[in-house]
């Protein structure tokens, strides 16, 4: 089918902050009913131009069209973008733990009023058709926090598109950004099925995602983005990963050294540096496993299978049963700081809100483990402290203005070059990374992933947790597979690909593990 009506046009976008250019005479054209991808590596310019869409950046030229109102760019603000039909859901979905499914729905509405009380038969009904209508297979009165991510996102989705008109006359203009950034790949699919639903019923839909293989084959077609410029636009028969690449890193992405198994085994000639005995990551089960140093270990396990409590019960961050060892050294359950002194690093999967002080400085964020290094007497020495962020932006890859920038101001990739710059700067013995490269784009995730192989080439161990199985088949020299809080295999490198870790991860038929 071929689709000429054009839901939403941009033409000669421009933005600059600070003398610096965000976006220079973008155009984007989106058909009516159609999923578009708007792709580009971190500081590409896309958060600008949502933004600038939203109406929450204001565009320094350029003219823009949604459901044939035109305005000129810069006098677009949040109400022109509500009035017009742009609706956004954000990686923060936005929604209430606490509240039931009913109650989420109705947020940026009016509850529905009788005799001076909420009618929650009214509100519940209302919810039930929004259920029924999007198809989410939840009831009104769950409550959220019961719900699983995939229905979380819909949930905000049908929050979003509850005023469209059900006989198509009125259609709204969808914009999300990094729908499927946290999930699995099976339940990114299921996602990604119900976006198309969307699109076939009329929905416009405007999706940002770093995940590559979202897009191929569920895009009608896409706009790259590269140094605030628009590098292509692509047609569904042109969108393809290792094209998309190309345009965003302008040029082939070099590939790491793959080790085979052989190799790993001759590497373990002595004791191993990470012992974990009958550790709990889940309501049931417990896992026993050694790393060995000079590896890096991947977790594989869908939503709830322990994988990232692992990592925080490692790393001292929660209380546990069990035991876990450095060399010979055991540490404290429950304390941070037995792990900190063992020389145990950890990354969380929620840089925001876990790892990162968004208003400091990079050198702030880069130094805050180890300040105490930079006190002599009652005196911060602030040059030296300058000094190291300076060097270790350089050998850690960070892009900025400056190590005075706040980290606000950074990409999402740069921010979490510096979080591992934070605790690989001082070599770590045993790095936990939970979710690494989430959210940065195939040039950033090359080169966080180069930081790590850097850090186990000089002797530590990478315990690492991903949500993409084809990142740990391309990172890891070996991954365990959890399941319901137990390790039900060990795949070895030459075994690993992403089908057999996602056949592995969801199959509910136990494995024999690898010795």
């Amino acid at each position: 089918m071929v689709m000429t009506e054009l839901a939403l046009s941009a033409r000669g976008l421009r933005k600059t902050f600070d003398s610096i250019p965000a976006l220079c005479d973008v155009d984007i054209d989106i058909a009516a009913g159609s999923i578009h991808a708007l792709l580009g590596g971190n500081g590409s310019g896309k958060s600008t131009l949502i933004k600038i869409l939203a109406g929450v950046h204001t565009a320094d030229a350029g003219a823009l069209t949604v459901q044939g109102m035109e305005i000129d760019a810069r006098r677009v603000n949040p109400s022109w973008a509500a009035r017009v039909g742009l609706r956004f859901v954000h990686q923060d979905l936005g929604l209430f733990d606490e509240l039931s499914v009913a109650e989420n729905l109705t947020a940026a509405q009016e509850f529905p009023i009788r005799h001076g009380r909420i009618d929650w038969r009214a509100l519940r009904n209302r919810a039930a058709k929004l259920i029924e209508r999007f198809d989410i297979g939840v009831t009104p009165e769950q409550p959220l926090v019961e719900l699983s991510q995939v229905e979380r996102t819909l949930v905000a989705i049908a929050r979003a598109l509850q005023d469209d008109e059900l006989d198509g006359a009125t259609k709204s203009v969808l914009v999300l950004d990094e729908p499927t950034s946290c999930l699995p790949n099976d339940e990114a699919s299921r996602l990604l099925g119900r976006l198309s639903r969307y699109a076939a019923a009329g929905h416009t839909i405007l999706m940002v995602s770093h995940r590559l293989g979202d897009v191929v084959g569920v895009a009608h077609s896409a706009t790259v983005l590269r140094d605030g410029r628009k590098a292509a636009t692509l047609t569904a028969d042109e969108i393809t990963e290792d094209r998309i690449v190309e345009l965003i890193a302008g040029g082939a992405v070099p590939q790491r050294e793959r080790r085979n198994s052989a190799t790993m085994l001759s590497t373990r000639t002595h004791a191993p540096l990470l012992d974990v005995e009958s550790l709990p990551v889940a309501s049931t089960g417990a896992v026993t496993f050694s790393c060995w140093p000079g590896e890096t270990v991947g977790i594989a396990g869908m939503v709830g299978s322990g994988r990232s409590r692992l990592l925080r019960s490692i790393f001292g961050a929660q209380v546990h049963a069990g035991s876990v060892r450095i060399e010979d050294q055991y540490l404290e359950a429950g304390s941070i700081g037995s792990a900190i002194a063992a020389g145990v690093a950890y990354v969380p999967e929620n840089r925001a809100a876990d790892a990162a002080f968004m208003d400091q400085s990079i050198q702030t964020n880069m130094s805050i483990v180890g300040i105490r290094d930079y006190w002599r007497g009652f005196r911060l020495r602030l040059s030296l402290e300058s000094a190291d962020a300076r060097r270790d932006s350089e050998r850690f890859l960070v892009a900025s203005n400056g190590c005075a920038q706040p980290l606000s101001a950074l990409s999402g990739g740069n921010q979490q070059k510096v979080i591992l710059a934070r605790w690989l700067r001082n070599a770590p013995r045993v790095a936990l990374l939970d979710e690494p490269s989430q959210g940065v784009d195939v040039g950033a995730r090359a080169e966080i992933h180069q930081l790590i192989a850097s850090a186990v080439a000089d002797g530590a161990t990478a315990l690492v947790v991903s949500s993409d199985f084809a990142e740990l088949a391309e990172l890891c020299d070996r991954v365990l597979v959890l399941r319901a809080g137990s390790i039900v295999a060990e795949v070895p490198r030459d075994e690993l690909s992403e089908h057999r870790l996602t056949s592995l991860a969801a199959s509910s038929v136990a494995v024999a593990s690898h010795a």
